[in-house]
């Protein structure tokens, strides 16, 4: 038990360094309140790293006194913390393992609290279920993932998908379904604070069939401010990493224009021209693809930016081959980050329509799910 008489002016700068929350390692919970009841009052302990006295925890015959009353010496933790590093598990919690905790939590606050205004951006979640998987967008993991370029306008996410939803993406209805609830959901809580300003910058996580995801980018469009984010596999994080040695893209153009236009982005895995042809006659292929295509080539922004130039280019190529009355067919196997980066790219009223195909092995392969731009998707075939 502390015997120290702690300054009220140390107390408050404690409580200012640490944000008035919990500095114990993943703890970080708000010390003003109780999060049953949100009743407000003051839930906090002040410890002592170093104890204020020879016996104490972590005490020492000659530091305990001097470092009694100093800032440097003490953390704000929550009760649960505070019984544990000084009564349950005291071995556990040596100096130099508190003092790195304090040092973190503090250069954290330190770092959020110095960001500008400019810099805040409100998160968009999208989730839609992905054969057996459901979606693994959440608030707390985009946070992480934008500190410390960006951070939350808000306390909490705009969400996009449907909640509890049992439809997976072999059955018939699902394109439909999903597809208009995601018009409708983005024409009600999105598109009106865009059109008013009281959103300028969005950060973007979402996790879907490719199709709706490019939806998605159509919706958005290029005009907004936005970041498009990617969840990543090794290391599993939606952080934008390193640039990746397979950054470059590779185009390969049709000899001949015989047959109807068919986008293949062969990024993440290898689509054959067999299973093109099997839902789509004669077709001509335009592929986009890397030197080793997988699932995880898709490491950093520049990655991204690139893809956005190279593909905007190329869809103006299309058309200037096949005419202004043609429809490109699209059979994507590319990160989520890039199905919504083509759906932004694309221009309404100068692109040709993009027609989306969807691989499900459920259903034997390819089969089309819906068309891009033009609001709600068609839901027959193209």
């Amino acid at each position: 038990m502390s015997i120290a008489n702690i300054p009220e002016k140390v107390k408050i700068r404690l409580w200012g360094h640490a944000a008035g929350r919990g500095e114990y390692e993943g703890c970080n919970q708000p010390l003003w309140l109780d999060t049953l009841t949100q009743v407000e009052f003051n839930t906090a302990y002040i410890a002592h790293i170093i104890a204020d006295r020879p016996d104490g925890p972590r005490g020492d015959a000659v530091l305990s006194e001097v470092l009694k009353d100093k800032i440097s010496n003490l953390m704000l933790l929550c009760d649960v913390h505070h019984r544990l590093i000084d009564k349950e598990d005291i071995g556990g919690h040596p100096v130099e393992r508190l003092r790195r905790m304090k040092s973190s939590h503090e250069s954290r606050i330190e770092l959020v609290s110095s960001l500008a205004a400019d810099k805040q951006s409100h998160v968009l979640l999208y989730g839609a279920n992905i054969g057996e998987l459901s979606s693994p967008v959440s608030f707390q993991k985009a946070t992480e993932a934008m500190l410390p370029e960006r951070y939350p306008a808000e306390p909490q996410a705009i969400s996009l998908g449907m909640k509890n939803s049992s439809a997976m993406d072999h059955d018939p209805e699902f394109w439909e379904a999903e597809s208009r609830h995601l018009h409708a959901m983005f024409t009600r809580y999105v598109e009106p604070r865009l059109a008013d300003g009281s959103i300028q910058h969005l950060s973007v996580f979402a996790a879907a069939p490719q199709p709706l995801l490019m939806h998605l980018g159509a919706l958005l469009s290029d005009i907004p401010a936005a970041d498009i984010y990617q969840l990543h596999r090794e290391p599993v994080t939606w952080r934008w990493q390193p640039l990746s040695d397979d950054s470059g893209l590779q185009i390969e153009e049709p000899a001949n224009l015989d047959g109807p236009p068919a986008l293949v982005m062969s990024l993440s895995a290898t689509i054959t021209v067999d299973r093109i042809a099997a839902v789509l006659e004669n077709p001509t292929i335009w592929l986009v693809t890397i030197s080793r295509p997988n699932n995880d080539f898709l490491k950093s922004r520049e990655q991204a930016e690139e893809f956005r130039r190279t593909v905007r280019v190329l869809l103006d190529r299309i058309k200037s081959r096949h005419g202004t009355d043609s429809s490109i067919h699209v059979f994507p196997a590319m990160p989520v980050a890039l199905a919504v980066e083509l759906g932004r790219i694309i221009m309404p009223k100068a692109d040709l329509p993009l027609h989306i195909y969807d691989e499900n092995r459920a259903r034997g392969g390819f089969e089309y799910a819906l068309t891009v731009p033009g609001g709600t998707p068609i839901t027959r075939d193209p």
